[in-house]
């Protein structure tokens, strides 16, 4: 290929789970310096969406990126106003650029979250300003408490997310543990609940003062029996589900009283601890909303004629078909869109579907683009939207 450097590896993303299409062709360009790069791209790079990745001269992908439009995002990264921003840092260390196209800027924005969770390219999460490594609150279990991870373990009571700022997601975590009154010791920690029977009377220390000051129940010392504890958990469910707003109004309140008293460095610390909750708050509302409200099909056009029928499913992407053109290529779909109408007539446990990390990306796109909206439909009238020949690309 022209302009590949000679000793990178093969070039190539890989398969793409969200595309029902045939594989979409990789084109690239390589260049020992910037204005070689540039003019290279001008040759080639076409205006329609797609993906992008820049390479450094190792051939390793460092940064991954998506746009509506190929050619006039890379060029971007070119100009002179650039030169000092996250775009001119990227191209300084970039020896060369490949990309692949989308049949649309949805279809885009799905593959670019794949491309990243699939490599993470460092300059996608580090080095670039205002730029942070996402993590997801997560509600452990075996007894339940709330933690952050990069990558969710499989066995959670519940998880959402992504958010970002693991020092603010860390303030919130704590705050959340201690307002559900929750254990956040280590799982080494031996448990003993009230109701258990025990050989020999023993008393049982805690493993550290949260049991004294009040801000956990003591599953390890016997402070509560296993049903107490659940009651806090399904609160804590609740606050994980959009509908609790326990925390804020706990955390307002210690403030106050704090400032009450004239202990300013305690409220000064509330107050940063508000703030934290109040942005997990904001984006479980949104998410929750999502999940209620965005089950249906999603008909895509595509601007190549390869159109796409995403089936939502309580705001996250479940599964995704080509879209059919006419009432005979609908008749071959008809037992897969039987079977999402089966899917879609229950309700997802919470994060529990095969691709939860789209529900924010889901959630996002329709609050941006509310328009889109109008281009949803529930499977029942599947056959309806194709008789209406309904953005079949």
């Amino acid at each position: 290929m022209d302009g590949r450097l000679h000793d990178e590896p093969e070039i190539g993303f890989g398969a793409d789970p969200f595309n029902p299409h045939k594989p979409r062709p990789i084109d690239a360009v390589g260049a020992p310096t910037s204005e070689e790069l540039k003019r290279r791209l001008m040759e080639s790079c076409p205006r329609v969406p797609g993906v992008y990745g820049m390479l450094d001269r190792k051939g390793c992908l460092i940064y991954v990126g998506k746009s509506k439009s190929l050619r006039s995002r890379l060029l971007s990264y070119f100009a002179a106003s650039n030169a000092q921003e996250k775009g001119g840092r990227i191209i300084e260390n970039a020896r060369a650029i490949e990309w692949e196209t989308q049949p649309s800027e949805f279809a885009a924005l799905v593959r670019e979250q794949h491309l990243i969770r699939k490599f993470s390219p460092r300059w996608n999460v580090q080095g670039v300003p205002q730029r942070q490594r996402p993590v997801y609150l997560c509600l452990g279990k075996n007894p339940a408490l709330f933690f952050l991870a990069a990558i969710p373990p499989p066995n959670c009571l519940g998880v959402e997310g992504p958010f970002y700022g693991a020092a603010r997601m860390r303030t919130a975590v704590d705050a959340l543990n201690k307002v559900f009154r929750l254990r956040d010791c280590s799982e080494k920690q031996v448990f003993h609940f009230a109701e258990q029977l025990q050989l020999f009377e023993m008393e049982h220390r805690p493993g550290c003062l949260r049991l004294e000051v009040g801000t956990c129940v003591g599953p390890c010392a016997a402070g509560c029996t296993r049903s107490e504890y659940d009651e806090y958990v399904s609160a804590a469910e609740s606050f994980l589900d959009g509908f609790n707003h326990d925390p804020l109004v706990t955390m307002r309140e210690q403030r106050q009283q704090a400032k009450a008293n004239r202990q300013y460095e305690l409220a000064g610390r509330a107050h940063e601890t508000i703030k934290s909750l109040e942005y997990v708050d904001r984006k479980l509302v949104m998410l929750a909303r999502a999940r209620r409200r965005y089950t249906f099909i999603y008909a895509v056009p595509g601007y190549d004629g390869c159109g796409s029928w995403y089936l939502i499913h309580c705001g996250e992407i479940a599964d995704v078909v080509a879209a059919p053109r006419h009432s005979s290529e609908y008749e071959s779909l008809r037992v897969k869109i039987g079977h999402w109408s089966k899917v879609t007539s229950e309700r997802l446990a919470r994060g529990h579907g095969e691709h939860p990390h789209t529900l924010q990306l889901v959630a996002s796109w329709f609050r941006k683009h509310r328009v889109q909206l109008d281009y949803t439909f529930p499977t029942s009238k599947a056959f309806q939207a194709v008789s209406g020949n309904c953005l079949s690309g």
